[in-house]
């Protein structure tokens, strides 16, 4: 989402673990997780929330429909967020909601989340209309993990949608960023 606004920033790496922990990570973010941005003095984290805030931020970036036309923008941000995080995460740890009890929880259940999301991504070219938007930065970061690892079926919907959010430049870009910051290995060439 950083590359996506074009605008410069500077990241910190943390390792996963005792860092994320620390005392001054904690004030930052109290759950000790990452992502989390500092932009003019304000903590955000929370990775739907980062998006939807940078598009906000950094307007020119073209990455937040108007006003009048973020239904389908906010809808399916934050079905990412909840349902689909939500029950990809319980697939993940092997827990399945009884089919009773389905009403519990928010999502009900992960084939209506995944038929769900398949609906989505197949209406137009991008999550919320003709445009690409911040909304595709989140979607498509859960579409594309939830395949990588697979807790995500992989359906041709998802991977021509993810083929089309995972080639932008942008997203090259902070792949390659990324790849840099990792150390090679010794044997390597």
């Amino acid at each position: 989402m950083l590359e996506e606004t074009g605008c410069p920033y500077r990241t910190e790496v943390l390792d996963f673990g005792p860092d994320m922990k620390s005392p001054g990570y904690l004030a930052i973010n109290p759950m000790g997780k990452v992502p989390a941005i500092l932009h003019k003095g304000k903590v955000v984290t929370e990775a739907a929330a980062i998006c939807a805030y940078l598009a906000d931020a950094f307007p020119d970036a073209g990455l937040a429909p108007p006003l009048s036309e973020r239904a389908a923008y906010y809808r399916w941000m934050f079905f990412a967020a909840g349902p689909v995080e939500a029950s990809l995460s319980n697939k993940a740890f092997g827990f399945e909601v009884p089919a009773d009890r389905r009403g519990m929880v928010g999502y009900g259940s992960i084939e209506n989340v995944v038929d769900a999301l398949e609906y989505a991504v197949t209406q137009s070219e991008y999550i919320a209309g003709d445009r690409f938007t911040a909304a595709d930065v989140y979607v498509g970061s859960q579409i594309g993990w939830g395949m990588m690892f697979g807790t995500l079926d992989k359906r041709p919907a998802f991977d021509a949608y993810w083929q089309r959010i995972s080639s932008r430049p942008a997203a090259v870009r902070a792949r390659e960023i990324d790849d840099a910051r990792v150390p090679k290995s010794q044997g390597s060439a």
